[in-house]
């Protein structure tokens, strides 16, 4: 199956103005399903990724002054579970390891005191139908711009073949093509058009409510989706009968499943099933505005703002506590829950009691705490299998916007050298002359070759890095030298935070373990939320769409209006 609609230059497209309206973005994500050639997937795709029912439509606000909640990590799901609790009038603590900064793996890094020149070293950019982080954003009232995916001045450099990112794949066909062991259907079909078949036509071939499933959590799925979820990328693309000259290909294009090939296949295309990167945003001054406006709420003076139709005294409060490590969880006798916990003031262990918690740490960071007693054997069994994929990040401070130079205004390199791929920033005016300052991501790898890199000598690491983007370019070698002044390295696997970027499921983990992981545990007391919980790995829909609903269960959970998950 190829879309006759994919690489239609005939086609119009609509406008993509900042800060766009929700029919803006809604005929945005409409337009990108038509391109892919499967709009009736629509309203199955907006569902899913609308935020959960209101939480006043669960208990009244107010309903629970003077109970307490403790929330472990204060990434996105941990705050917007506090967010949302806070309205029925909890109080709440957020315990949160991290001293330094706010957003857990929501991470803006700014080379400047006037917070001009930054890098994303987590999330960067936000689809338009990600419909829980527009929510928020329309909330908080953050700015918006486009985020520019692609540009046709980027480069695609592979067996030491470099051509230009056009439209229509012309460039590759012509001159990469011939250096890879291809078909001849293969060598006569444009890499996108490439990428469609092995990618997203398998699943196309099921009815829209079976391929919805991919994501959705549901404790039970359809035998399609269990055929998808048994196979790896790799084994998918090898039961559409791509040859492996063309896999090696295509695994260098779509890094993030090429760089994955052996892990799950359902995993890697719900990225591209809801047409994600059609039509892309980011968050003007930095992403981390998003989390920065959570902590805002909980701080003001004045949270009406924040929550218009529930009366200030009706809210609880919000305590944030930066630097508290929490070591475990703990079940007590009274039918309450307990952490233990450190601070950045001393390594003494500290014990808090409360009537809930909410556990929005990755089950990589979980794996460590003390648990007594355990979780039932399945959600232990989760913690300890849950696969985490790494991910590295060099970000480059330039004194000139070299890029620029070469008619280059956004997107990314695509490469098979270890640097993987290069993101050129697109928040700056483009009026600006290019010999102005600048920042770009020079390196954006994942798994082995993020663990390679990665694991370099700092100095090995930007040296290997400049000279691999001069290649991509075809620069001068050691031109970078002078234009590069500053650089900034982000590898989440050695992160003792985080170990590791996000939750990747491998084979059959979907089917085992994505609803048991998002049940309560301790005879609901216990709650869970982060991407790894949510259908929707790896982007801040799943973050935060996991910490309301994690937020609607233990308020069912104390309530007869619902069932618990």
């Amino acid at each position: 199956m190829i879309c006759p609609n994919l690489l239609n230059p005939k086609i119009p497209g609509p406008q993509q103005p900042a800060n766009p309206t929700d029919y803006e973005r809604s005929i945005m994500s409409y337009y990108a399903l038509y391109r892919a050639c499967h709009t009736e997937d629509y309203d199955y795709i907006y569902k899913a990724f609308s935020p959960p029912q209101p939480i006043t439509s669960i208990a009244r606000p107010g309903q629970f002054k003077g109970k307490r909640i403790g929330i472990i990590g204060g990434g996105l799901a941990g705050l917007s579970s506090a967010f949302e609790l806070r309205k029925l009038g909890y109080d709440i603590e957020i315990f949160e390891a991290n001293r330094e900064r706010i957003g857990g793996r929501v991470y803006t890094y700014y080379f400047d005191a006037e917070k001009k020149y930054y890098a994303e070293f987590g999330p960067m950019r936000i689809p338009v139908n990600h419909e829980t982080v527009w929510y928020y954003i329309n909330l908080f009232g953050l700015e918006t711009i486009p985020w520019i995916q692609t540009d046709p001045n980027t480069f695609i450099y592979l067996h030491q073949t470099r051509v230009r990112n056009d439209p229509m794949g012309e460039n590759v066909m012509k001159y990469i093509y011939p250096t890879y062991d291809m078909a001849g259907w293969e060598a006569e079909t444009p890499w996108q058009a490439l990428g469609y078949y092995g990618i997203e036509a398998p699943v196309l071939q099921a009815p829209p409510r079976v391929r919805s499933e991919i994501i959705r959590v549901l404790p039970e799925y359809s035998r399609q989706l269990l055929f998808w979820d048994s196979l790896s990328v790799r084994q998918m693309f090898q039961w559409r009968k791509l040859s492996q000259g063309a896999i090696n290909l295509l695994s260098n294009l779509f890094p993030i499943g090429g760089e994955f090939l052996y892990n799950n296949y359902v995993d890697f295309v719900q990225e591209y099933y809801p047409v994600n990167f059609w039509y892309m945003y980011q968050i003007a001054g930095g992403m981390v505005k998003l989390p920065q406006a959570f902590y805002d709420s909980f701080r003001s003076t004045n949270p009406q703002k924040y929550y218009q139709d529930i009366p200030v005294s009706q809210l609880g409060n919000v305590n944030y506590r930066p630097g508290h490590s929490v070591k475990g969880i703990f079940y007590n006798e009274d039918n309450t829950v307990s952490i233990s916990y450190t601070n950045n003031k001393s390594d003494s262990i500290q014990y808090a009691s409360f009537d809930n918690i909410v556990c929005a740490v990755p089950f990589s960071v979980l794996r460590t705490f003390e648990i007594k007693p355990m979780f039932s054997s399945i959600k232990m069994q989760a913690i300890k299998e849950v696969n985490y994929g790494n991910a590295q990040k060099t970000a480059i401070y330039c004194n000139r916007r070299f890029w620029e130079e070469q008619g280059i205004t956004g997107g990314g390199s695509y490469t098979d050298l270890p640097v993987t791929t290069i993101w050129y920033s697109s928040h700056y005016a483009k009026a600006q002359s290019p010999y102005e300052p600048g920042v770009i991501l020079g390196s954006y790898n994942f798994n082995l070759d993020a663990v390679r890199l990665g694991n370099m000598t700092e100095e090995e690491r930007i040296i290997k890095i400049k000279r691999d983007v001069e290649e991509v370019h075809g620069l001068p070698v050691g031109m970078l030298d002078s234009i590069v002044a500053a650089y900034k390295t982000q590898n989440w696997n050695s992160d003792p935070l985080f170990r590791g970027a996000f939750c990747y499921f491998t084979p059959e983990q979907k089917k085992l373990f994505s609803w048991p992981m998002t049940l309560p545990e301790y005879n609901g007391r216990v709650f869970f939320a982060g991407e790894h919980i949510s259908a929707l790995h790896r982007w801040q829909q799943g973050a935060l769409h996991s910490g309301m609903e994690a937020a609607n269960a233990l308020a069912c959970s104390q309530t007869m209006k619902c069932s618990t998950m």
